[in-house]
Parts: structure tokens; sequence; C-alpha cells
């Protein structure tokens, strides 16, 4: 099968290449699924650049891509809620990747039907951000009516996504993008929005329940200062914390390192009286049927950004590295 692949690590995308993989063998309790269409996401970049090598040590070559929509071809035995012909959408677990492809199998406990009302290129764009907004904001923040939630980078994937079903939970909700893209994250249902090229958020937000990071180490510092006494720091970007070594099943020694690496910030955490959570959002099947459910019945919409066709998927990978691309990019596969 064709797919999009990485021999060695490597910044910049000179290592990624298009070629022919094996079709993927289908266990047990596995979904094979005919890829139509798949989400690229920053996280894409992080593992071509081998940033996760240490604690996601992929066998290399390896097929890059994390979202996929697509249509059930073959099942495991085991296999009881899908069969062949079955319009599907995931984010396969971290440990199988692979959706920059014409086929992958998928387990089917991280396996969704696709929402009816979206096309496959829609329906790709969804996995990681939702199942990310989802295990932010509810599973971790249990973001309620009445709190107020502060999200980066709105106008971003997790962003759009983030937005909408932060005000389907009564949040108030404030974000952070350029003027261009103000009247998007407001039309999403942002209350306040600011232009991160003009105004310091920490000069305008104060008493915030929730803070969603997802830039860098010196917005973390001033994110911290806007949350109230029990509030909420979730962090995308970093630093990991003992939890992330645990839930990624690591040996013990890794746990110190994770602590040792997020010290400060976990110290600069409790002295403000707030908690800090660094997420790397795990499959979920049941999760994304949820938001199947939200999307269907109308309250969150896909926000698309640029469509690239496969063979292209380097450069789509180019366009997301440079932050400026507005909800998705997504790959098709003919």
């Amino acid at each position: 099968m064709k797919a999009v692949i990485v021999d060695r690590y490597g910044r910049g995308g000179s290592n990624v290449r298009v070629g022919d993989m094996p079709v993927p063998e289908v266990g047990e309790h596995d979904v094979l699924v005919r890829i139509h269409a798949a989400g690229v996401n920053a996280l894409d970049s992080k593992i071509r650049d081998g940033e996760f090598k240490l604690i996601l040590p992929y066998r290399l070559p390896l097929i890059l891509g994390n979202d996929v929509a697509g249509v059930v071809v073959g099942v495991g035995p085991g296999v009881r809620k899908f069969k062949p012909g079955d319009e599907v959408y995931a984010r396969p677990g971290k440990d199988r990747i692979g959706t920059f492809a014409e086929y992958i199998a998928v387990a089917e406990a991280d396996l969704a039907p696709k929402p009816e009302q979206l096309t496959m290129e829609e329906a790709a764009s969804i996995p990681l951000v939702g199942l990310t907004a989802w295990q932010a904001l509810i599973e971790i923040a249990g973001l309620r009516a009445g709190q107020k939630v502060f999200i980066q980078a709105g106008s971003g994937g997790v962003g759009t996504f983030a937005i909408q079903l932060a005000k389907h939970l009564g949040a108030t909700v404030a974000t952070t993008t350029s003027a261009a893209n103000a009247d998007l994250v407001k039309r999403l249902g942002a209350d306040v929005v600011i232009d991160y090229r003009t105004d310091d958020f920490e000069t305008v937000l104060h008493d915030y329940d929730v803070v969603l990071h997802s830039l860098d180490n010196e917005t973390l510092k001033k994110s911290l200062r806007v949350l109230k006494p029990g509030g909420k720091l979730i962090s995308l970007s970093g630093p990991p914390d003992p939890g992330f070594a645990r839930e990624l099943g690591k040996p013990w020694i890794l746990r110190p390192v994770m602590g040792l690496l997020s010290y400060r910030t976990r110290k600069a955490a409790k002295h403000r009286r707030v908690g800090y959570t660094f997420l790397f959002m795990r499959a979920s099947g049941d999760q994304l049927r949820k938001i199947t459910a939200l999307i269907d019945s109308g309250v969150i919409e896909p926000v698309m950004d640029r469509v690239f066709p496969l063979e292209s998927t380097a450069e789509a990978m180019a366009y997301v590295d440079k932050g400026r691309a507005k909800g998705k990019v997504v790959v098709t596969v003919k």
C-alpha cells in the first residue's frame, strides 16, 4: 500500500517520503480501515522530529498520521461492533499510529461510527483535537456552567473545537488569536477575544477557573497567574509530570525524571494554590461516540483550513508547522 514514511528522525521534513508498505495485519480485536482522509496535527511533526523517541519508541521505518476517517474492509474474529462497509473515524492508539496511508488496522475500542453529517475530510479533522478538548475540559477540569475558561490559540485545531465544547458546557470562554481570526472565534462562542499581537492576556484575564495551555513556557508561567485559587492549568505542550509516566506505563525510573522536568511548574502552581496537569490525549472510541452525538445534533461543527493529497503530506505538515492554520488541515487518500 502507499504510505507516508519516516526512515530516520530529523527536522524539516526532508526525511518524509511516499513509498510502499505492507497492508497491516488484523488482530483478533482489530478493524481494518480503508483510509479516505487523515487529519494533520502538530503531533505528527514532533514525532517526525524525534521529540518523543524516548517515551514512544516507534520502530522505523514509521508511517505517520494520528487521525483517520474511512470505511471498514475487514474485522478480526473478536470484533462485535463493526462490519465491512461501515463508515468510521478514530484517533488510533499512540502505539499504533499510521493514518497517512491507504489502510490501517485500528483496535475496535478506539473506533467510532463517523458522524452522519460530515464528509470524510471533515470527520478526519475531528478525533485528535476532539478527544484532546474532551479529556481536558470534561475529564480533567470538570468544566461546568458558570465557570470561566481560557483557551489559548483559539483559531487552531484544538482551540476551535474546545471553544465550542466549553460554550456547550455553559462556561464563559476567553481566547487568544490574531485580529484576522477574531470573527471566527466569536462565531464559535468565544466571549473574550484577545489579540495576542497587541494585548497581554495577563492584564485582561483574572480569577479564571481553567486554562487550556498549548503554547510556550513563558505563556505557561503567565497562565498560572490568571487562575484563581483552586483553578486548574492543563497543558498540552508540557512539561510532562509524573502522572504522564504512570499513564504511559513506563518503568518507575522515568517517573522521577518526569517529576524533575515539571518540578518548577508544579512548585509555582502549588504556591498559587492551583493545579497543574500535563495532558497527552489517549484514544477512546466511547468518547468519540459522545463527540459524534454533539456533531450530529449541530452543537459542534468542524473548522477546516486546507485539504492536500496524500502525495503532498510533507507540504501539509510544513503548512501546519507555521502555526497559522484556521482549524484543521487534512490529507485525502484516493
